[in-house]
C-alpha cells in the first residue's frame, strides 16, 4: 500500500494501491511512512508519489458508506493527515504521476510542490458535480494554495486540468514527460532538504495558520 525509500537525502513514498483511495489502513500506512521521515536526521525531504494512471483518487467512498462506518469521525483523520502535510518540518514534493482527484488533489495541494506528468492525467476536484462539499478545512486548505481565479473555477466547476492548464493555474510548479517526474520531484527535493526543520515547520504554520487550524481540530 506504501513504500518507502531513502534515494540519498530524498525519502520517496509510493502510494502503490491502484487508485490510492483513503481508507483506514491507507491513513495509517501514511502516517507510519510520515513518522519515519519526520525522525530522520537532516538532510531529508519527501517525495510522494502513485504508480500508473493514477497519483489519488481520494476518499474511499465505498468503503465509507458500508454499514456502521462513522464517515465524520473518519474524515477527521484525513484532515489530520492532510494538515499533517501542510505542515510538515522537511521540504515536500508531490510527484503527480497520473490523476489526482478530490482528496488526491488536496493531498497534492498540501505539499510545497508540484510536478505534473505532461502528456496524461488530470488534477480536479470534483466535488460541485459527484454532489459533496467541501469541508471548511478542506476549503481552507484549498484556498490558502490555489490563486484566486483558479481557487473559484476548480472549486465551482469541476474542471479537469491538464498538465498546462494546471501549470498556467498555479496548480503545480512544474510539467514533466512521464520519464522525468519523479526524477525532477526528487532533484527539486534534494535541492531543499538542508534547510532547518523547526524553523520550516514554523514559517509553514504561519503561512497556514488558518488552514492548520481547522484541518487538525476537530470541526469540519
Amino acid at each position: 500500500m506504501i513504500d518507502l525509500k531513502r534515494e540519498g537525502s530524498v525519502f520517496v513514498l509510493r502510494m502503490n494501491s491502484g487508485e490510492n483511495r483513503f481508507n483506514p489502513e491507507f491513513i495509517r500506512a501514511m502516517n507510519a511512512a510520515l513518522d519515519e521521515v519526520e525522525g530522520a536526521a537532516r538532510p531529508s525531504a519527501l517525495v510522494t508519489t502513485g504508480e500508473g494512471k493514477f497519483y489519488s483518487n481520494g476518499l474511499d467512498l465505498a468503503w465509507m458508506g458500508t454499514e456502521g462506518v462513522d464517515a465524520i469521525a473518519f474524515v477527521r483523520t484525513v484532515h489530520r493527515l492532510l494538515g499533517r502535510v501542510l505542515g510538515f518540518p522537511r521540504p515536500t514534493v508531490a510527484a503527480l504521476n497520473g490523476h489526482a482527484f478530490a482528496g488526491g488533489g488536496m493531498l497534492a495541494l498540501a505539499h510545497d510542490f508540484s510536478v505534473m506528468r505532461a502528456d496524461r492525467g488530470y488534477f480536479c476536484l470534483p466535488e460541485a458535480d459527484i454532489g459533496i462539499p467541501f469541508t471548511a478545512p478542506m476549503t481552507a486548505l484549498i484556498a490558502g494554495r490555489l490563486p484566486q481565479p483558479t481557487l473559484h473555477e476548480a472549486c465551482t466547476t469541476g474542471r479537469r486540468y491538464g498538465a498546462p492548464e494546471a501549470l498556467k493555474g498555479g496548480i503545480v510548479a512544474a510539467i514533466a514527460e512521464e520519464s522525468e517526474v519523479l526524477p525532477m520531484a526528487i532533484a527539486r527535493a534534494e535541492a531543499l532538504s538542508n534547510k532547518e526543520p523547526s524553523t520550516l515547520k514554523a514559517i509553514k504554520r504561519g503561512l497556514y495558520a488558518h488552514a492548520l487550524q481547522l484541518l487538525e481540530g476537530d470541526g469540519g
